[in-house]
């Protein structure tokens, strides 16, 4: 990985990179763990930690000189000073979109012109090869058995706490990365919330039950959501719910290497766009995911992507009306080279529990 950096560093004519964003981090030197930063030159590849992680360091980035930043100096652009007056560099790039202020203050101190950057590493990220890719299907089949044993789970009376918490304990005990990020399981009324937290609310008969979710596979992220009915689903429950499947469905047609973003919205809203309910669609259908759990394509009206083979994209239109509750349905895409492939397979039908 870091050939494609050394290349954009020729490329634009700069001498250094400071890498400070973890995903970012992580593809590039394959480093696990927390507290880290990497200066990559032409010449050397510079690993920035403190003595926690210095020993993983050496483990997981062998090709790396590990520079303990606390034994260097008192912060972390003390380090970069030393390793740019050591190679008499006269410029570097850093991460413009992460970088905190006090790191910048003290990055635009040292006597070598600093330029700020955005999208450099996402955008080598957007295209995943095939130990990504792999690890991609791994997580996904991962939530996917997570979601055939929830389902056991949701009855009237247990609380959305309850249920989040056995689902992540479900994707760790079917193999996923201990450390999770945060997952959505809403109900009722509540499903309106685009990203409403678990709260203590019971389950009732006849709400709805969304879950928007997913774990990590070696670092890298499944993202998934299904909305279920506790008991017998009213016909409004079950016309909005169709509506939505026609969204996905017709969404995955349109993804197709080539296409632009703004296309695969279009086919989104074909369902809706003449109902009561177009109102009640959120513009964001969709994004990328690897590292992190929304990366580049972003998918939307506004979107200037086009779709690219390997890209991993998440699809995801939705409709959410306020004080009555929402319905969305989420698959995790690959785009290949002539068409694409679905990595979340878990029921798509309306079940009701």
């Amino acid at each position: 990985m870091e050939n494609k950096i050394i290349n954009f560093l020729r490329e634009k004519n700069i001498d250094g990179f400071f890498v400070s964003k973890p995903q970012n981090v992580r593809y590039v030197s394959n480093y696990t763990s927390d507290d880290a930063y990497l200066f990559i030159t032409e010449k050397e590849n510079y690993f920035i930690t403190d003595p926690r992680y210095t020993e993983q360091a050496e483990m997981e980035c062998p090709n790396y000189t590990i520079i303990n930043w606390r034994e260097k100096g008192k912060n972390i652009a003390e380090s970069v000073k030393l390793i740019i007056d050591n190679l008499n560099l006269k410029s570097f790039c850093f991460e413009g979109d992460y970088v905190n202020y006090n790191i910048y203050k003290d990055l635009k101190l040292i006597n070598t012109e600093a330029i700020a950057v955005t999208g450099i590493v996402e955008e080598f990220r957007s295209i995943k090869n095939d130990c990504e890719i792999q690890n991609l299907r791994v997580a996904c089949q991962i939530a996917d058995r997570a979601f055939e044993r929830i389902i056991k789970d949701i009855k009237i009376g247990i609380t959305e706490k309850e249920l989040a918490s056995k689902l992540s304990h479900y994707m760790v005990m079917e193999g996923a990365d201990t450390k999770p990020y945060g997952n959505i399981l809403i109900s009722g009324k509540r499903t309106s919330l685009l990203h409403g937290i678990p709260s203590s609310k019971s389950i009732e008969y006849g709400d709805f039950v969304l879950m928007d979710y997913g774990c990590g596979y070696n670092g890298y992220l499944s993202d998934m959501t299904r909305t279920v009915v506790v008991g017998k689903a009213t016909q409004e429950q079950k016309k909005i719910y169709s509506l939505e499947t026609k969204m996905l469905e017709d969404s995955k047609i349109a993804m197709i290497p080539g296409a632009k973003a703004t296309d695969v919205y279009e086919a989104s809203i074909q369902a809706i766009k003449d109902t009561e309910y177009f109102k009640y669609h959120y513009s964001g259908i969709g994004h990328g995911i690897g590292l992190f759990v929304h990366e580049i394509p972003f998918m939307g009206p506004r979107s200037k992507e086009v779709l690219k083979e390997n890209n991993v994209i998440t699809i995801e239109p939705g409709i959410y009306i306020p004080n009555w509750g929402g319905v969305r349905i989420e698959d995790q895409i690959l785009i290949t080279n002539n068409g694409n492939e679905c990595l979340t397979n878990s029921i798509r039908e309306l079940l009701e529990l």
